[in-house]
């Protein structure tokens, strides 16, 4: 019996990928790409989970590069072939990875069809299991792998029968859900694919229906439906009763139903054009369940593009208000757009973000508690599934870079406050009154009372009189000067008015304290 051969891709650059899979009809050749990695770390998971025979890597990869998969690669499954994707600048790591069990090397700026496929046949040659390119001239693309290359917009390669033999209907269209940002975004797409394969399962029995599950480069389950005229008219009925699905509401996904469409052809600009945008749609029209592409509300006018240069001169003529003002009006208008790319919308949120911790941190704010929890709010706006969602993070953000503008002006008015009240306590015996103080410190009158009571728990003269009135009870309480004296000495010209306020202040004449003071200390009046 005849076996392809599974290849698995592993490359940081998304075109690299692409590129290698469709660069051929590799299943007419014997192999078959199973799946593909952005590093070592996505790669080795997959290597557990499909088991393929090659593994095409690269080398200068993120979060694990080509070397260390490899040994891994041969530490867990020594029967795996491995086969590095190189530039000329790579030879001396080329060189440690055939130490670690490298079956070759592919140049990255030849990777010519021929070349590529003698290299892997020569690697598969080596598998006992295989018999690659036997009866490879019989061997046509699988239907999975001809509706990929048509996503990609690569074209069927030769597969109108089988393709026709699978889909005998006259229409398509896509059903999906977006669970772009989801933590297990994978194991989402995967359930809520099988859930609408299931549901669509019911209706299939009188051959009205076809379906195929599509895998997709973006994190969306996306479901291929081919029906004939009659289910078509009854597709939004079956859509509708799929919505209360659990694996849609884990995924906090509304259903999308995308434009059918006449020929397969078109399955890249239905996908793209039609159901990614629907599916953004569906994030701005938050609460919905299901959305169809004939069911949509008349679009929002496009507002006009946010203005960092006004934001930012407002922020730094620290008009805090005037700019977060302006921002909760923007976004009020960007939300209402649907039309709204969700990548922009949440790179915007983003960006705002980061410029509002870099222009508080210039202006001498302690911008530190912002810049510890950026990183939180970027990843939760990632994994926002709303753009209310989305939203709410932005306002909470701005809360808390209030806070900090808070807490600045907070420190600079106490500080401004101690000013003050070191200015009373140095001239409380001095003829001082709120006009000539507010001229001291460059004040308005009316300012400075206003700013003492808002900073202050009494009043500019409540607190003038206690501080002379303190200093009065411990002068009383010293006995040395005369209580006319004392008047004079704690800033009190009129010596009956003085003892008016301190009986008002202390509950005891001026002589009355003197005496209850001495007699306290045991001595004689």
């Amino acid at each position: 019996m005849s076996h392809y051969c599974k290849v698995l891709i592993v490359d940081d650059e998304a075109l690299i990928r692409q590129g290698i899979k469709h660069y051929m009809n590799w299943e007419q050749e014997g192999f078959r790409i199973v799946g593909e990695a952005a590093n070592g770390k996505e790669a080795l998971a997959l290597v557990e989970e499909l088991r393929p025979h090659i593994v095409l890597t690269d080398l200068v990869m993120p979060v694990m590069d080509g070397e260390e998969l490899t040994r891994q690669i041969k530490l867990r499954h020594p029967e795996i072939e491995v086969i590095v994707l190189s530039s000329f600048g790579d030879f001396d790591s080329v060189r440690a990875t055939f130490q670690s069990g490298v079956r070759d090397y592919i140049l990255k700026p030849k990777l010519e069809t021929g070349h590529m496929l003698e290299v892997l046949k020569a690697a598969a040659a080596k598998i006992p299991e295989l018999q690659v390119g036997r009866d490879a001239e019989r061997r046509g693309p699988s239907v999975d792998a001809a509706l990929e290359r048509l996503l990609s917009g690569y074209g069927s390669d030769g597969a109108r029968d089988e393709l026709a033999a699978a889909f005998p209907h006259g229409a398509f269209c896509l059903l999906g859900a977006d669970v772009r940002g989801r933590p297990n975004a994978k194991r989402l797409a995967a359930a809520i694919r099988q859930r609408i394969e299931a549901e669509l399962g019911n209706h299939a029995q009188d051959n009205r229906v076809a379906y195929r599950g599509l895998a997709s480069e973006t994190a969306a389950a996306l479901v291929l439906v081919n029906l004939d005229e009659q289910a078509l008219g009854l597709l939004p009925i079956w859509a509708r009763a799929m919505t209360g699905a659990p694996e849609l509401a884990e995924a906090g996904s509304a259903l999308v139903v995308g434009e059918p469409f006449a020929e397969l052809t078109r399955l890249e600009s239905a996908y793209r054009d039609g159901l990614l945008r629907l599916m953004d749609a569906a994030f701005y029209l938050g609460g919905r369940k299901l959305l169809l592409h004939n069911e949509l509300p008349e679009p929002a006018q496009a507002p006009e593009p946010f203005n960092l240069n006004r934001f930012t001169d407002l922020f730094k003529r620290e008009r805090f208000d005037a700019a977060f003002d302006y921002v909760r009006a923007f976004m009020r208008a960007y939300r209402a757009d649907y039309a709204t790319d969700v990548f922009a919308f949440k790179s915007f949120l983003n960006n705002l973000m980061f410029n509002v911790a870099v222009l508080l941190g210039n202006m001498g704010y302690d911008a530190r508690p912002l810049e510890s929890k950026k990183y939180d709010y970027f990843k939760a706006i990632e994994e926002a599934r709303s753009a209310e969602a989305a939203s709410e993070l932005l306002d909470a953000y701005v809360a808390e870079a209030r806070a900090c503008i808070a807490a600045k002006h907070e420190q600079a008015g106490n500080a401004n406050m101690k000013r003050l009240l070191d200015y009373i306590h140095e001239h409380y015996a001095e003829p001082l009154n709120l006009t000539e103080m507010a001229k001291h410190f460059h004040f308005n009158p009316s300012y400075l009372s206003s700013y003492f009571s808002a900073h202050h728990n009494e009043g500019f003269v409540d607190y003038v009189h206690r501080v002379r009135l303190e200093k009065a009870e411990e002068l009383l309480r010293a006995g040395e000067a005369s209580i006319s004296e004392i008047s004079g000495l704690v800033g009190y010209s009129d010596h009956s008015y003085f003892c008016k306020v301190f009986k008002k202040h202390a509950g005891l004449s001026p002589s009355r304290y003197r005496q209850q003071a001495l007699h306290e200390n045991g001595a004689k009046p």
